[in-house]
């Protein structure tokens, strides 16, 4: 076998290897991110503007990495951790505040050095979550604003190997709270990011029949849907 070759293949390997390891760890310390500054789907805020060196951390760690879209599960987990641990940093780095929305291009215009790109948050959402993975509506619960009108945020990672047991789970938690769809006989109060997104939820029939895929009491057939508006105020823990 050729030397040269034999050389490449050893570095491939070492360097897949080392990158492999590194993805583990940015989970990891996630995980352990959430797990403390997370409570009953709100963010201790004030907790991490003190002591923001674990935060800090973990975005380091995932600035320098990579992950192919051929790894499905990988890819998605990494940027939907990547986008909540974003929308953290940028009120932690705001601090006190009443809302991301008193922060002027928090989502649309501020950029974030992450996996090897320069992204705002709303360019993970759009370009590199929704785009990518088109029929996946799923993501617009574990997506994470900072706005008490998303659906919580959890106190774990979202991990490759549960990845698609949590996004049932958020959905279906999600679209079964009485405060999130709000129901008086036929008339149906929904988010306005069912009207934001209204794409999204409509590829195979209406936007009652994906709430109705979710729900254990389902929504009456001749529902009167309206839109309530969203809620901005900060999800805060105190």
């Amino acid at each position: 076998m050729n030397r040269t070759f034999i050389q490449s293949l050893f570095f491939f390997l070492i360097v897949t290897s080392v990158s492999a390891q590194d993805v583990v760890t940015f989970f990891n310390k996630s995980d352990s991110f959430f797990k403390e500054n997370v409570v009953n789907g709100k963010v201790k805020y004030a907790a991490i503007k003190s002591n923001p060196e674990t935060l800090n951390a973990v975005l380091a760690t995932a600035k320098g990495l990579t992950v192919s879209k051929s790894d499905a599960v990988t890819y998605q987990a990494f940027w939907i951790n990547a986008y909540n641990l974003l929308v953290i940093d940028g009120i932690v780095k705001n601090y006190p505040l009443k809302s991301p929305l008193d922060v002027a291009g928090f989502f649309d215009k501020t950029k974030h050095d992450v996996g090897g790109k320069s992204v705002t948050l709303n360019g993970i959402e759009n370009n590199l979550l929704r785009a990518e993975f088109p029929t996946e509506a799923r993501f617009h619960f574990v997506l994470v604003c900072a706005g008490l009108g998303c659906p919580p945020i959890i106190n774990t990672a979202y991990s490759p190997k549960t990845l698609e047991s949590q996004l049932q789970k958020q959905t279906v938690l999600a679209l079964n709270n009485p405060n999130f769809i709000k129901v008086n006989k036929n008339k149906v109060q929904i988010s306005q990011l069912f009207e934001w997104y209204k794409g999204d939820f409509e590829q195979r029939g209406s936007t009652v029949d994906f709430i109705n895929t979710y729900r254990k009491e389902q929504l009456p057939e001749k529902a009167r849907v309206s839109y309530y508006p969203y809620d901005w105020t900060l999800n805060e823990a105190k």
